[in-house]
């Protein structure tokens, strides 16, 4: 019978299991948690004699959780936030602040907002990091389990107890590499170019595609790829156009010339969603405001034109 029971767990513990489960590795976990391997070889082996389960076993060159060790995460990340709101006052100081932020979203609000958040709050609180996982579409569970803080994306969950707030819109452009062919003339010009979109797993097409096709409007398309980060490398060879939001050329396509869609068409809201049980706490608001202002500033480093429709 072990000597440990259930008293023994306490948050390192917990932050010890989900580093492990997210990382999928125990050394990426301690460069996570900042401390050795050994130690974190220690902790596991406590948490299993506690939990009297192996919690993560061996796969390949790998690990991989047990049933046990999956249905301990969401509990663990809710006790964890508990005790996060005890510990913390109504006024508290980001300079004292030691914690890991986990933020959904997809590659396009990734690059743009997270780089630049991560420096304001490190300007802040230089002990806060940030853990960044994809959203896909969105769901409430994903605020509502504690999976992560904050979810940015232009489609929020019809939650009541999820509170969206939008960040900014961003008209779509028409992207082309200005070497390879002019900007089409138009709407029959650009109806008989090909063309580079995105569609995401599984079989998941960009808004604009979605309300392109919607509209009747049919293009053949010489590639899709699975990301926005994919599209550059297709422009730059050759003679294709992209219909994407326009604020990607602050990142990503970058250098590559843009023009308005031929005909009109709705502009790409991004919102900031959390759970209602954040509103008020000091630090999520923290976070929130951070993000906001971050917003604001790369919105005041676009050309006009990347925000004209």
């Amino acid at each position: 019978m072990s000597k440990f029971d259930h008293s023994h767990l306490d948050g390192q513990l917990l932050q010890l299991l989900l580093a492990v489960l997210e990382e999928g590795s125990v050394t990426r976990a301690a460069q996570r948690l900042g401390v050795t391997q050994s130690a974190v070889s220690h902790l596991l082996d406590k948490l299993r004699a506690i939990t009297g389960d192996p919690l993560f076993v061996k796969s390949g060159r790998g690990i991989q959780p047990t049933a046990r060790a999956e249905a301990m995460a969401q509990p663990a990340r809710l006790l964890l936030e508990d005790m996060q709101r005890l510990a913390t006052p109504e006024a508290f100081d980001p300079a004292r602040l030691q914690t890991c932020f986990t933020i959904a979203a997809n590659d396009f609000q990734r690059d743009l907002l997270l780089p630049a958040l991560l420096q304001r709050l490190r300007l802040q609180a230089p002990q806060v990091s940030l853990h960044i996982v994809p959203s896909g579409v969105p769901t409430a569970e994903m605020l509502r389990d504690g999976s992560c803080h904050l979810v940015v994306s232009p489609r929020p969950p019809d939650a009541s107890d999820v509170v969206q707030k939008r960040l900014f819109a961003t008209p779509y452009r028409v992207f082309f590499d200005a070497s390879q062919r002019a900007a089409p003339s138009s709407l029959a010009d650009y109806l008989a170019s090909e063309h580079i979109s995105v569609v995401y797993q599984p079989r998941r097409t960009l808004d604009i595609d979605q309300w392109l096709q919607a509209q009747g409007i049919q293009r053949r398309m010489a590639a899709t790829v699975p990301g926005f980060a994919g599209i550059a490398a297709f422009l730059h060879a050759g003679p294709w156009l992209a219909t994407l939001p326009g604020l990607l050329a602050l990142g990503m396509l970058r250098g590559l010339q843009s023009c308005s869609v031929p005909l009109p068409c709705p502009s790409l809201p991004m919102y900031m969603l959390w759970h209602l049980r954040h509103q008020h706490d000091p630090v999520q608001r923290w976070l929130r405001q951070s993000l906001e202002a971050t917003a604001a500033e790369v919105l005041a480093q676009a050309d006009p034109a990347e925000l004209a429709p």
